[in-house]
């Protein structure tokens, strides 16, 4: 996940410490989102001296008081639309230490999947009884959450990652008042999201205006954790088999960075009760295994249900619920089965229909090789097996890290025969293109995947529309097929209820990247791709397998 912060401060009426506050975050030289909640005119006027004269203020204004829980949640849907990635919360009241915002942006830098949250250290300026109170909510969110992890869950001096909180708003009502900087804790850490605590110091400004209402605000807060108490009843399976059987977390977005799921030992059980069982028995043992990954699998879970949200606005399937993410991932463990049979030569060449098979023939019996852009949708893996059937065919598949490296050998054990040759890369560069120009003149096929970016810190990429949003693609396939100077051809094989089909279909003679407009022609080429690879995804809309969120920028 690419870091991209911003301070958010919700205000009303505090026109007194508001000024104080935007000098001291303006030494960051990061975004404020400053969100209005409906304050008089007193505070509008400072508000609009403060626009005027700092460029880097984000001024939002709500026309009634909705509460501080309304104020935060506009203004983070607000910044996670223009592209940030986190939101640092902060007062306006001036009870917090400004200089301890470097800790909090450190943190969640080294850990952008956290919520970094302030943990109070009170001087003699806090009021006894609010002090005491707090170890109230504190007791009923740990009981909430089965866990010590949140030390203090009502500070609002809080770095939130837009993405997940901004899930969570577009799938919840969160309360607006009082109640929500420790509603909204409670059910991130719900959804298996890690908290990181920073003591920092607060202090109660003389004369300083407070909006807590004793009655109103623990009337609200009162209500909240009984309706947080019901909900912990209601999860109590799945908290409880997440404390027994924690999953680990990882400090970085990238696909590359995670680790590969599954140990060779799992891998070799389903080999053996695939020899021994048959595939049906192997398909029906496939059930609790994909139902364990499911459960404990948050990140991919959440990823394959804001993958299918978009599938259903394009009207490819009927609804999105768990019961959809859960036949998701059923599809992609089900096409795992079926490369095992492929390349144990169980499959039938009937059960893979190749309706453009002449193509390829022409492709292999013309000497000279060709670039094939495949993707995660499908199963690309059958139609690698079906097409090494044909005597002298030699297939390189380019892999960008070692992720499916206890599946590959498994593959191998199963079946030499029908072992391909990987080529591993971590960036495309001169000794790269060399090597795949040597094979190409010898007639051999590359197979690389278009959808996925690649893992190098400083791999290029190309915005374009993809389902309804700008997603990043490599540049890297059309730049290799660009030094290769050979024919570019589309390679999907997807599901169907008789077996697989496997679509062959021409791209281009050569891509031309003319050094003037590159950068342009680029983008045209990668659109394409991305358009093909949405009419297939519509196509079948459960068969796209890449379980992490494909649009992070």
């Amino acid at each position: 996940m690419q870091f991209n912060p911003c301070f958010l401060i919700p205000i009303f009426n505090h026109h007194a410490t508001i000024g104080d506050t935007v000098e001291k975050l303006t030494q960051y030289q990061l975004p404020i989102f400053i969100v209005d909640d409906g304050s008089n005119a007193e505070t509008q006027k400072v508000l609009a001296a403060l626009a005027m004269r700092y460029n880097s203020i984000h001024l939002l204004r709500l026309p009634v008081n909705g509460g501080k829980g309304a104020a935060v949640i506009h203004g983070m849907l607000q910044a996670h639309q223009l592209g940030f990635s986190h939101a640092l919360q902060i007062d306006a009241d001036g009870q917090h230490h400004i200089p301890d915002a470097a800790r909090f942006l450190a943190e969640g830098a080294l850990h952008p999947d956290s919520v970094i949250c302030g943990q109070p250290i009170y001087d003699d300026t806090v009021p006894k009884g609010r002090l005491y109170g707090r170890y109230v909510t504190h007791f009923w969110v740990w009981v909430e959450t089965l866990s010590f992890a949140i030390k203090d869950s009502m500070c609002g001096f809080r770095l939130y990652p837009l993405a997940a909180s901004c899930a969570l708003i577009d799938d919840v009502e969160l309360p607006k008042r009082m109640d929500f900087d420790t509603a909204i804790a409670v059910r991130l850490a719900w959804r298996g999201v890690q908290f990181i605590n920073i003591p920092t110091r607060v202090i109660y400004p003389a004369n300083g205006l407070s909006h807590f209402n004793m009655w109103h605000d623990n009337l609200r807060i009162t209500k909240m954790h009984t309706r947080l108490c019901c909900g912990m009843l209601l999860r109590l399976p799945c908290l409880l088999w997440r404390k027994i059987f924690p999953y680990p977390t990882a400090t970085q977005q990238h696909w590359s960075k995670r680790k590969e799921r599954g140990s060779s030992l799992g891998l070799r059980a389903l080999v053996m009760s695939y020899r021994f069982l048959g595939k049906r028995v192997a398909t029906v043992l496939l059930y609790p295994v994909v139902a364990y990954f499911y459960i404990t699998g948050t990140k991919a879970r959440r990823a394959s249900q804001a993958y299918l949200k978009r599938m259903h606005t394009l009207g490819a399937i009927p609804n999105v619920g768990w019961s959809m993410s859960f036949l998701h991932m059923l599809a992609f463990a089900r096409s795992g089965l079926d490369k095992l049979s492929a390349w144990v030569g169980h499959m039938a060449n009937e059960t893979v229909d190749f309706p453009n098979r002449a193509a390829l023939e022409q492709v292999l019996t013309s000497g000279k090789g060709a670039l094939l852009i495949g993707s995660h949708l499908g199963n690309l893996e059958m139609s690698r097996a079906l097409a090494v059937q044909r005597p002298g065919t030699v297939i390189n598949a380019v892999v960008y890290t070692d992720h499916a490296q206890h599946f590959n050998q498994m593959l191998t054990e199963a079946n030499a025969a029908f072992n391909i040759n990987l080529v591993q890369v971590s960036n495309f560069g001169v000794a790269t293109a060399i090597l795949f120009q040597e094979k190409i003149d010898r007639g051999e096929l590359i197979v690389i995947v278009g959808d996925r970016t690649p893992p190098a810190e400083n791999g290029r990429v190309s915005y374009v529309d993809f389902l309804g949003s700008s997603a990043p693609f490599a540049q890297g396939p059309m730049i290799l097929a660009s030094l290769l100077a050979c024919p570019v051809y589309l390679l999907f094989c997807l599901r169907e209820d008789s077996g697989y089909r496997v679509h062959f279909e021409h791209f281009a003679d050569r891509v031309q990247l003319p050094r003037k407009t590159r950068e342009s022609s680029l983008q045209l080429y990668i659109q394409h791709y991305a358009d093909r690879l949405q009419a297939y995804c519509v196509k079948a809309p459960l068969q796209w397998f890449n379980f992490y969120d494909f649009w992070q920028k």
